[in-house]
C-alpha cells in the first residue's frame, strides 16, 4: 500500500517561518531599507556620469557593473526574504569593494572626484545591506523573539 506523505513546503512549521519572514519584510523598516538599497545601487552604477569621472573607464565600467548587482541584490531581499537574506551579506561585500576600489583598480583613477563618491556610496552601501541582513522574523517591537514551540521547548 502506497501512502502518500504533504511536501515539505507544507509542513506547519514552515508555512508559520515564511509568514513570519512576509510581516517582517512588510515593515516600514523593510521597505524602507530595499527602496533605498535600490536608490543606492541604482546611483553607484549611474556615478561616474553624474560626478563627471566616466572618462576613468576601468572605474567607470566597475561602478557600473558593482551598482547594477547592488541593486538587484537588494531588490530581491523583499520579494522572498526568506530565500534571499543571505544575499545581504554579499551586498555588503560590494560595499566593501565600492570603498576600496579605488586604489584596487588598474590606472590612475584614484582621483579625489573618485575617492569621495565611493568611500560615502560604500558605507551608505555596506550600512544598508547590514541593515538588511539583521532583519530577522519575530525581532520587532513587541514581538517574541525566542522560537518556542507549544510545550515552551525550543523548535530549532
Amino acid at each position: 500500500m502506497a501512502s502518500t506523505r504533504p511536501s515539505i513546503e507544507q509542513h506547519p512549521d514552515l508555512l508559520a517561518l515564511r509568514a513570519e519572514y512576509e510581516r517582517t519584510t512588510a515593515t516600514n523598516r523593510g521597505q524602507a531599507i530595499e527602496a533605498m538599497g535600490l536608490v543606492t545601487g541604482t546611483y553607484l552604477a549611474a556615478s561616474p556620469w553624474i560626478v563627471g569621472f566616466n572618462g576613468l573607464s576601468t572605474i567607470a565600467v566597475g561602478n557600473l557593473i558593482a551598482g547594477i548587482a547592488y541593486a538587484m541584490l537588494m531588490g530581491g531581499v523583499g520579494r522572498a526574504f526568506e530565500r534571499t537574506h543571505s544575499m545581504a551579506w554579499a551586498a555588503a561585500i560590494i560595499g566593501l569593494w565600492t570603498i576600496i576600489s579605488p586604489w584596487c583598480i588598474a590606472g590612475n583613477v584614484n582621483t579625489t572626484r573618485t575617492i569621495v563618491n565611493n568611500v560615502v556610496v560604500g558605507v551608505i552601501a555596506l550600512a544598508l545591506a547590514l541593515a538588511a541582513s539583521s532583519m530577522r522574523p519575530g525581532t520587532g517591537r513587541g514581538k517574541s523573539s525566542d522560537m518556542r514551540g507549544p510545550t515552551g521547548g525550543s523548535r530549532i
